[in-house]
């Protein structure tokens, strides 16, 4: 038998029968199912024009500095795209932030209030916004934790199902973990092991969340108890900085898991219409606007 052939026949022994050599073909990656923001410029800052659905956000920064507004703005903007959104809130009362809403010319459809909720037709999608009390949830928890010898089983209907039954929600917002941090005090373990909890159930909803933490204003301050940033999946972090006589407003990605994106400190402003956030985008020239920012930026730094 001629050497090449012999050679030939070899190297098919070594890769196997067909079948096999077909089970080693690398399958194709599943598609990533992109979650817009709808903020102008902000989806901008991701390369893929937005986050992976079910993605845990931190969303973090000093008090002024929008973060209501962007998980507010974020929620009505899916709400009207014909997603079923949630706004969960610890602090304010469901109609200050329907207040918001107003403020900037968005169109909602009052369809139902009560004592502690109000749901919103938003195009073809519903904002439901709901009020909780941290200090009974908090209570909760201590209780389950003596019952269980210090292991937490999820109970949806006792501390963690603040989801209407038959509400499927595309994404959802709480606001803010850091009031419910202070309704545990001097319980940081409880926490800790609540916060845990909470993550995972979001994640078995499959829904995209955004919880607010309220932290100091200094970049690169996470949250108060340092745990929070750790479970997410990406930070958000929003800035409101002292330069000169006045202040300037800028907004920053420090994690998203999953995804590239930009690793600017980005200015961000307030219009009539809500948040608009100017990204250096690759290839693109930086405005004037953007050269002022960067240059008070350096010089509060």
């Amino acid at each position: 038998m001629p050497k090449k052939r012999r050679l030939k026949k070899k190297e098919e022994r070594k890769k196997g029968p067909k079948e096999k050599r077909e089970l080693a073909i690398k399958k194709p990656a599943v598609k990533k199912e992109i979650v817009k923001i709808g903020i102008p410029g902000f989806d901008l800052l991701f390369y893929e024009g937005g986050i992976i659905r079910g993605t845990s956000v931190l969303v973090e920064g000093g008090p002024g500095t929008c973060k209501t507004i962007f998980a507010i703005q974020t929620l009505y903007n899916a709400a009207r795209a014909g997603h079923n959104c949630i706004y969960l809130t610890l602090e304010e009362a469901p109609a200050r932030l329907l207040s918001h809403l107003m403020d900037f010319g968005l169109e909602v459809d009052d369809i139902k209030r009560d004592s502690d909720s109000i749901s919103l037709r938003v195009g073809q999608g519903r904002l439901l916004i709901k009020r909780l009390e941290p200090i009974s949830i908090a209570r909760s928890v201590e209780a389950l934790l003596e019952k269980a010898a210090g292991r937490l089983s999820i109970e949806a209907d006792t501390v963690l199902n603040f989801i209407p039954h038959g509400f499927c929600p595309y994404m959802l917002a709480l606001d803010s973990i850091s009031a419910m941090a202070t309704a545990f005090s001097g319980r940081l373990e409880q926490y800790r092991i609540y916060i845990e909890q909470l993550f995972r159930y979001f994640e078995t909803l499959n829904v995209t969340s955004f919880l607010i933490a309220e932290v100091e204003e200094a970049p690169g301050r996470i949250s108060r108890t340092g745990v929070e940033e750790f479970l997410a999946d990406g930070i958000i972090a929003f800035y409101y900085y002292k330069a000169g006589p006045g202040r300037i407003r800028a907004v920053e990605v420090v994690k998203m898991r999953g995804s590239s994106h930009s690793p600017h400190v980005v200015p961000l402003s307030i219009t009539k219409h809500g948040l608009v956030v100017s990204p250096k985008t690759p290839g693109a020239e930086i405005t004037a606007k953007q050269a002022e920012f960067a240059s008070a930026l350096r010089v509060v730094r």
